[in-house]
């Protein structure tokens, strides 16, 4: 389970330093343990109760196992920082590593215990010696009761975590689920699944997306802070864009704002100048930055509540659109504006992306750019305008930059807009620079506008709509942070 055990010898390396017992009888001496305070009861923690409870009425009788994952391993003996599997924080609030949510059946319901690390403190020598979950190395766990106070769920010590699933399995006739691809080490516990143990995970991991589609009011309060950081981070690129030299320099930029006020990043920023913006996701951010060319930023905050903004704006480098790059910044504007009339509950979650690519089919025809009529162009056996825009329009969004992954097409995809969903709405247009059938003087302009879209019960709220967006606003934007910086 990579949890900690005393019995076993502690993480090291051939280069450490020798550790004789006369040292590891001294460390083990006159610790003050008064000063180790019960920590704070976590924020909310009735949401967390309430969705547990939800995922327990859908699968009675079951033992429910949620894990939560491990550190991963950067380079070597190096690890990135830890992130908690969505789903496994969805339900407990917990960012500790190597932690399992279990569900245990019981009569009306389920017992809900989450097995974590014990911290034995300064009773162990492993405090300092074991380099992955030594206190000095790491800092401190939180422990069993203290895990137990903050989260407000029955917490026991992760090392009775297999006699814990073996009862629990057997009480159960066999009846189990299990939220795959985190632990490797919690799945080798229940042997390898057969295709309908494995259909049954699926179905599991289809609910907890399912569930996480509808956000509550403090997880918008969460994406709405996320969002402000990130104007934050933008205008900390801005200010930085008339000195800039390199791509990279400007991802710095943005992502100095997101450790300051956030988590992280909530995803890879894509910082592209001239024609790297017509890279979908471009993520090398090495390119030079030059005067003239547009600069497409698609970066977002992930909040220390691990909910993450996802915005788009496209920017003139020296501060001024030219004159073809207005026209097709425009065009793309045009197209966020109808796709944003749509999006409202009972409307198809589909019908946004097709008001936009009616928008953008005609505008290419207008401009030039399209060897065919529009209405060509959009058939259904034809959608030759994807040449310039590749992507649909719009995404959940929330603890995950692509929210709900493993929901259901019917529920997603093909269904139904409603109150409490959040999505982008991002239409964009890139014309490669080796696209014959693109107009010389378009060619390498890329171009996106994203905004994190709440769905309300009248229609919709733009999360994002602090960040200027007309094409006029965005220089003003640009000319007045400039002055004051």
């Amino acid at each position: 389970m990579n949890t900690f055990d005393a019995s076993k010898p502690p993480a090291r390396n051939s280069y450490d330093a020798e550790v004789p017992p006369n040292l590891l009888e001294f460390m083990l001496k006159r610790w003050n343990t008064r000063l180790r305070k019960a920590p704070k009861a976590l924020r909310h923690a009735e949401n967390f109760l309430a969705r547990r409870e939800r995922l327990s009425a859908r699968f009675p009788g079951e033992v429910l196992i949620i894990p939560t994952g491990h550190l991963k391993v950067r380079a070597n003996d190096t690890h990135y920082v830890f992130r908690p599997a969505s789903d496994f924080y969805y339900l407990t609030g917990n960012m500790e590593p190597d932690c399992v949510l279990v569900l245990l059946p019981k009569r009306g319901g389920h017992r809900h215990v989450l097995f974590v690390e014990p911290n034995p403190g300064k009773t162990d020598t492993t405090f300092f010696t074991d380099r992955i979950k030594g206190e000095l190395w790491e800092g401190p766990r939180l422990g069993v009761p203290e895990s137990q106070t903050r989260y407000a769920v029955d917490c026991r010590p992760l090392p009775e975590l297999t006699g814990a699933l073996t009862a629990a399995i057997a009480a159960a006739g066999g009846r189990k689920r299990i939220l795959r691809g985190f632990s490797e080490q919690t799945e080798a516990l229940l042997g390898r699944g057969s295709r309908e143990q494995l259909q049954q995970d699926r179905e599991m991991a289809e609910f907890l997306s399912e569930l996480r589609l509808l956000k509550d009011a403090d997880e918008v309060r969460a994406l709405k802070s996320a969002v402000e950081a990130t104007k934050r981070g933008f205008e900390d690129v801005i200010a930085r864009l008339r000195t800039a030299k390199s791509e990279r320099e400007l991802e710095g930029v943005f992502w100095t704002r997101a450790r300051m006020e956030g988590n992280d990043v909530g995803y890879t920023s894509i910082v592209a100048s001239g024609a790297h913006a017509c890279t979908l996701h471009w993520k090398k951010n090495d390119g030079a930055i030059r005067k003239g060319d547009l600069l497409l930023l698609d970066a977002g905050v992930e909040g220390n509540s691990l909910y993450t903004a996802d915005v788009t704006r496209t920017l003139p480098i020296s501060g001024r659109f030219t004159r073809e790059q207005r026209a097709i910044y425009n065009l793309v504007l045009d197209a966020q504006r109808a796709a944003m009339k749509l999006v409202k509950p009972g409307n198809d979650f589909m019908e946004p992306n097709k008001a936009a690519m009616a928008v953008l089919a005609h505008g290419l025809e207008r401009l030039g750019i399209l060897p065919m009529s529009a209405e060509e162009a959009l058939r259904e056996e034809n959608q030759f305008y994807r040449r310039y825009s590749l992507h649909n329009v719009s995404h959940m969004l929330g603890l995950d930059v692509h929210d709900c992954a493993q929901a259901r097409a019917q529920n997603y995809k093909y269904g139904k807009l409603q109150a409490g969903m959040v999505l982008t709405v991002e239409p964009g247009l890139y014309f490669q620079v080796d696209d014959l059938t693109v107009p010389p003087k378009y060619r390498g302009i890329g171009v996106r506008i994203e905004d994190d879209v709440l769905v309300t019960a009248r229609g919709h709220r733009n999360l994002s709509a602090i960040l200027p967006v007309e094409a006029a606003e965005v220089e003003d934007w640009m000319r007045g942070i400039w002055k004051r910086r």
